[in-house]
C-alpha cells in the first residue's frame, strides 16, 4: 500500500488514522476541511487539486470528481496498469470518506435551496468505486472501523475478507443516503413520500417465525429490535411482538407499573403502591393467561420481583435495571429472558401485504374527553376510565377493558362483535373470582348498540368510555341514563388489528 486518499465531513478518529499511514510511508491525499486538519495536527497531506492539476471549484462542489482520482480508485491491479501510468494516475489502496450530514439537516426546516447543498456527489461517488473495486482497494465509511484499520495498516495489510466486508459496508451505507434524500424529496409537501425506501441494519436470523416451518430474522439496531437478551434463550419472533406490545403500553403508564402480555394482548395491567404489589396486581387478572407470558415492568426489579417471577414461568422480563441480587436469583431460570428497557424510538409503522406494504404514522394529538351522560363521573371513576383507555389502545380489536382506577379486572379481546368481548371479559374475571362490581369500561371504537353497555352494566360496570360518533349514540346514551351509567367520548378511535 502506498497511497491513501482521505475526505471526511465527521473527523472523528481521522488524525490517528493518518498518523499510521504516515508510519508506514503511505501516503495522503486529501482536500478541504480534511486537509487542513491534517496540516494542522503536523500531518503531511498532498492537496487533491495539487495532484489532479485541477482547483476546487464551484465552491467545493468539484474537487475530487476527476479521472486521476477515480481512475486510482477503479483501477485493476495488472490489468489496467499501462494506461494508468500512461495518464499519470497513481492506484490509491486506501479510502476514507464519509459523508455530508443530509439527515441531519434535513431536520432542521432549511429551504431547499440551503438543503440541497448537504447533498454529497463527491463522497458517494468516490466510495462506491472504491467499492466496486474491492479487490484492491479498502474502503473505510465508518469511524468504529477505524482501529481495526490501523492494525492492519501496520501488520502489512487488509485481508480480503476485510475489503469486502468493507465495501458491502459502504455500499450499505450509499444506499441509506440515498434512500434518506429519495424520501425528503419524494415528500416535499406531502404527509408521505410517493417512493417509500426503508433500510434497517443489524440483521440476525430466528430460529423460526410465529411458527417451526416458517422463516425469520430481526433487524434494527436500537430500541425493541437493537435489544439482546441479558440472559436466557435467545430471543423468539414472538417474543419481540410480544415484548413491543407490552413496553408500548407500559409506557403510557405513570409510576409503578407492569403490564404482562400473551399473544400480543394485554392480560394483565396493575399500578401499585411500589413495583412489586403492581405486578402481583397485574398477574392476578388473568393467572393462566399470566403463564408463559411476557411482563413489562417501568422501574427496576428488585429480589422481592425476581422471587414472585421465579415463581411461575416467564418468557421474558423486561425492565430499566435489575439489581445484581435478583440477577444472581433469576439466573436458576435459564430459559428466562432478561432485557433492559431501551428508550422509546417513535417510527413510522409498517406492515406488509400481498406487492406491497401499508405505512401509518400516529401523530401527537390531544383527545377531547365529553361527558355526555346526565350523570359525570366520579374522581374514583375518572381515575380508571384513564387507565381502560390506555389499555383499550393495545388491545386488538374489537376490544372491551374492565379496570378499576388502579388495575385491569376483565379482558375481551378479539371477537367479532363488540358484545361478545364484553361477555368474555366478565366470564373470565369470574373464572378467578374477581368482581365487576365498580368497574368502568373501556370500548376501542363506539356502540353500535346498547347491548354491550347493558351486559356491563348488569355485570356491575358504572361508567363507560369509548369514541361516540355511532347513528345509535342517542339511543346508548338513553340506554346509560337509564341505568345510571356515566358515559365519556373522546371522539377518538382505537382499533388494533
Amino acid at each position: 500500500m502506498t497511497l491513501a486518499l482521505l475526505s471526511v465531513w465527521d473527523k472523528t478518529g481521522i488524525l490517528d488514522l493518518a498518523r499510521a499511514l504516515i508510519a508506514k510511508n503511505i501516503g495522503i491525499l486529501s482536500s478541504g476541511g480534511t486537509a487542513k486538519a491534517l496540516r494542522e495536527a503536523g500531518i503531511p497531506a498532498k492537496d487533491v487539486s495539487d495532484y489532479t492539476c485541477f482547483p476546487e471549484m464551484m465552491d467545493g462542489r468539484v474537487k475530487t470528481l476527476h479521472p486521476k482520482v477515480h481512475g486510482g480508485l477503479l483501477g485493476r491491479r495488472g490489468i489496467d496498469d499501462e494506461v494508468m501510468a500512461k495518464h499519470g494516475i497513481e492506484p490509491i489502496d486506501i479510502l476514507c470518506v464519509n459523508l455530508y450530514p443530509f439527515e441531519e439537516m434535513s431536520k432542521k426546516n432549511l429551504p431547499l435551496e440551503e438543503l440541497i447543498e448537504f447533498v454529497d456527489i463527491g463522497g458517494p461517488a468516490m466510495i462506491r468505486a472504491a467499492s466496486k473495486n474491492y479487490k484492491d482497494v479498502a474502503v473505510l465509511t465508518d469511524p468504529s472501523d477505524y482501529p481495526m484499520a490501523i492494525e492492519a495498516i501496520k501488520t502489512g495489510g487488509f485481508t480480503p475478507e476485510q475489503k469486502l466486508r468493507l465495501a458491502t459496508k459502504a455500499f450499505t451505507r450509499t444506499a441509506a443516503y440515498d434512500a434518506l434524500i429519495s424520501n425528503y424529496l419524494n415528500g416535499i409537501e406531502k404527509e408521505f413520500p410517493d417512493v417509500y425506501t426503508v433500510q434497517f441494519g443489524n440483521g440476525r436470523k430466528l430460529r423460526y417465525g410465529e411458527n417451526p416451518h416458517q422463516m425469520a430474522a430481526v433487524y434494527g439496531t436500537s430500541g425493541i429490535a437493537g435489544q439482546v437478551a441479558l440472559q436466557g434463550k435467545e430471543m423468539s419472533y414472538n417474543n419481540y411482538l410480544d415484548v413491543h406490545a407490552a413496553v408500548s403500553l407500559c409506557r403510557e403508564l405513570d409510576g409503578f407499573a407492569t403490564v404482562i402480555v400473551k399473544h400480543n394482548n394485554p392480560c394483565g395491567v396493575a399500578v401499585g403502591k411500589n413495583q412489586l404489589e403492581s405486578y402481583l396486581k397485574a398477574r392476578d387478572v388473568d393467572p393462566v393467561s399470566a403463564y408463559g407470558s411476557v411482563v413489562a415492568m417501568s422501574t427496576p426489579v428488585d429480589t422481592e420481583i425476581a422471587k414472585e417471577i421465579c415463581s411461575t414461568f416467564v418468557e421474558v422480563l423486561i425492565a430499566p435495571s435489575f439489581s445484581d441480587e435478583a440477577r444472581e436469583m433469576m439466573k436458576t431460570k435459564q430459559n428466562m429472558r432478561l432485557l433492559l428497557l431501551p428508550p422509546a424510538e417513535p417510527a413510522d409503522e409498517i406492515r406488509t401485504i400481498d406487492g406491497g406494504i401499508l405505512v401509518q404514522r400516529t401523530p401527537a394529538y390531544i383527545e377531547d374527553w365529553k361527558v355526555v351522560s346526565k350523570r359525570a363521573p366520579t374522581p374514583d371513576e375518572v381515575e380508571a376510565l384513564k387507565l381502560a383507555w390506555k389499555v383499550v389502545k393495545y388491545a386488538k380489536s374489537n376490544a372491551i377493558i374492565y379496570a378499576n382506577k388502579t388495575e385491569t379486572v376483565g379482558i375481551g379481546v378479539g371477537q367479532m362483535n363488540r358484545v361478545d368481548s364484553a361477555k368474555l371479559a366478565v366470564q373470565k374475571a369470574a373464572e378467578f373470582g374477581r368482581t365487576m362490581k365498580g368497574t368502568v369500561i373501556g370500548s376501542d371504537a363506539f356502540l353500535p348498540f346498547s347491548d354491550t353497555l347493558e351486559v356491563a352494566a348488569a355485570a356491575g360496570a358504572t361508567a363507560l368510555i369509548q369514541p361516540g360518533g355511532s347513528i345509535r349514540d342517542a339511543e346508548v346514551l338513553a340506554k346509560a341514563d337509564e341505568l345510571g351509567v356515566a358515559v365519556v367520548f373522546t371522539g377518538t378511535r382505537h382499533f388494533r388489528h
